[in-house]
């Protein structure tokens, strides 16, 4: 059996849902905070079991049986983060998965400028000494339309200086992430970087809303002081608001910037790209 956790998440439903097209729902479980969520799942023939990375005790019921468990990062930070990653490599382990497989990053690194690289290399580090996949997916896409601000609105999209990343659509990372699931052990260890083929700055993002807008969009360069004032000024705590000023730190570093065929070679087909992921975000 295949278990994935977090599987009525964003990335976990979708890679629940690219699995169920390459094996039989039985051979599918899912480890979910609340059952009741995945009741579609349950209809579906998946088995759906709680298990919570906060109460290490649930999760040898919710990997009984596994013979891969897919580890869904959290969306936590530091130790706590690391933690809980660990309490679930751990219980799988335990529970006689022969492989575990964890969603990391291509930018997982100890000495990143944003946090949580950091935590995607510590828990790398703990899934060492056994048999192990560290998905090393490309940065969100799905972030991009968070870090418009008012854009749309004032035809300036207004950020500290930044760097290009590899943006890379949710769809795409759970579509690899089923393949490899159904294909047994293809990467031993860190995957090459599951990625879009190009990296993308935030001018470039702003030439994208000109684009597809038909209004001018220009990109204005903040200081970081002003802008980690400008979020505390709209409720965002000061330490939130911190961790991701170190998103922009990072990147202008090049920590994202890692592109390139691995993903779509994966797929056999075109990545999406981030003006696709833009323009569904426009519509809602």
């Amino acid at each position: 059996m295949i278990v994935i956790t977090g599987g009525t998440g964003k990335l976990g439903s979708g890679i629940v849902d690219r699995l169920l097209e390459r094996v039989p729902a039985a051979e599918i479980g899912v480890s979910v905070r609340d059952p009741a969520r995945a009741a579609d799942l349950a209809a579906r023939g998946v088995r759906v079991r709680r298990g919570d990375f906060a109460d290490p005790g649930s999760l040898a019921a919710a990997f009984e049986g596994a013979a891969q468990v897919l580890v869904v990062s959290t969306d936590e930070t530091g130790e706590e983060a690391v933690a809980h990653h660990v309490s679930a490599i751990e219980a799988a382990r335990d529970a006689g998965a022969k492989r575990v497989l964890y969603t990391s990053h291509q930018g997982a690194a100890a000495g990143s400028r944003f946090a949580p690289m950091a935590d995607h290399a510590a828990t790398e580090r703990r899934l060492e000494g056994a048999p192990f996949t560290a998905l090393r997916n490309g940065f969100y896409a799905a972030t991009v339309p968070l870090l418009l601000g008012g854009a749309l609105e004032t035809g300036e999209l207004a950020a500290p200086v930044d760097g290009p990343v590899s943006w890379t659509a949710h769809a795409d990372l759970a579509e690899a992430a089923a393949i490899l699931l159904a294909d047994e052990g293809r990467f031993d260890g860190p995957t090459p970087p599951l990625t879009a083929p190009v990296a993308l700055d935030l001018e470039d993002v702003a030439a994208l809303l000109t684009e597809l807008t038909g209004r001018r969009i220009r990109r204005v360069v903040v200081s970081d002081d002003a802008w980690v004032a400008g979020l505390i000024g709209h409720g965002v705590p000061a330490a939130r608001a911190e961790l991701l000023l170190g998103m922009f730190r990072a990147a202008r570093r090049g920590e994202f910037a890692t592109a390139g065929p691995d993903l779509e070679a994966l797929l056999g087909r075109s990545a999406t790209p981030l003006r696709t992921v833009l323009a569904e975000a426009l519509t809602r």
